[in-house]
């Protein structure tokens, strides 16, 4: 195709655009309210994935050991739970250590419950932290470790714990809720795609009579079919552009506003710098394909071009 016809076909694509004027208004309003609904549901399901995660990343396993057990048996055990391919650290704890992170958790209101004990008068046992590379296999890691304490000739094992029957139970709900917003933002993809096209259709439909004299003058089907392709483009481009504006604005002045009571409850949203790129080839992406999409479909189909 030469450029100039090329140019031709821009130009008659935009001045349709101007020319259709209550239809393009429609047009471009339903790609913004549907990628709207589209787009606050991926961040929400975004926001939702980065909590499960968040919670995930904080189930580690705790080991701990016989009050008699030799520094030999604990370096070892150290190197033997390090070698284990599911483990990604592993953090020696002794009792001291556990005596000063449990007057910590305790707080200063409850520290007289501790009052009495020191190095010398320590009940507690010295342990390990275990943390695993995927939070999903934890309960692996859990079983290997635990078998290294049956190999042993004596178990230096007191007890490992890491919520087992609780973690299970988290696990499946973070999956399930992972899964649903899933399908919840592909449903509202698959809607707003039929919803957009069906608009623009009728845009196209209502200038039948348009294409039919310049099929009676001439003009090819290819000729015809270039200013609608471009017109659907532009509508689909121009209503995601203003979506994506609107949308990442008002997430980030929800992120500014909920920072504060957030950050107390210790969640943390997904910063527009991690989100904004992703959402915006999305919606952009979509918003332009499914322009192109509506208005070839409704040429070939809708108006035997």
């Amino acid at each position: 195709m030469k450029i100039s016809t090329l140019l031709r076909h821009f130009r008659e694509g935009a001045k349709n655009i101007l020319r259709n004027g209550w239809m393009t208004f429609a047009s471009i309003s339903s790609i913004v309210i549907s990628l709207f609904i589209l787009g606050v549901f991926l961040l929400l399901a975004l926001n939702v994935n980065n909590l499960a995660s968040q919670i995930e990343s904080q189930v580690q396993i705790r080991v701990f050991l016989q009050l008699d057990t030799a520094q030999a048996t604990i370096d070892s055990l150290s190197t033997q739970i390090k070698a284990i391919p599911e483990v990604s650290k592993v953090e020696f704890v002794s009792k001291e250590q556990g005596l000063e992170l449990l007057r910590e958790s305790m707080g200063e209101e409850n520290a007289d419950l501790l009052e009495g004990y020191d190095k010398e008068n320590n009940p507690l046992p010295d342990s390990f932290t275990v943390e695993v590379l995927d939070p999903q296999t934890i309960s692996f890691a859990a079983k290997k470790i635990e078998a290294l304490g049956q190999t042993s000739e004596s178990n230096p094992f007191l007890s490992i714990k890491y919520g087992k029957g609780t973690v299970e139970n988290l696990f499946r709900i973070t999956n399930a809720v992972r899964n649903i917003g899933l399908v919840i933002v592909g449903g509202l993809a698959i809607t707003a795609m039929f919803l957009i096209s069906t608009t623009i259709k009728m845009t196209i439909l209502a200038r039948r009579r348009e294409i039919s004299i310049m099929k009676l003058v001439g003009a090819t089907n290819h000729f015809i079919r270039w200013p609608f392709f471009i017109e659907g483009a532009l509508i689909g481009l121009i209503g995601s552009v203003l979506t994506t504006v609107v949308l990442l604005v008002g997430y980030d002045r929800l992120i500014e506003a909920s920072q504060f009571d957030f950050g107390l409850m210790m969640i943390k949203l997904v910063t527009l710098k991690e989100v904004g790129f992703l959402v915006s080839v999305l919606l952009v992406g979509l918003g332009t394909m499914i322009g192109i999409w509506g208005s070839t479909i409704s040429v070939r189909k809708y108006l035997k071009v």
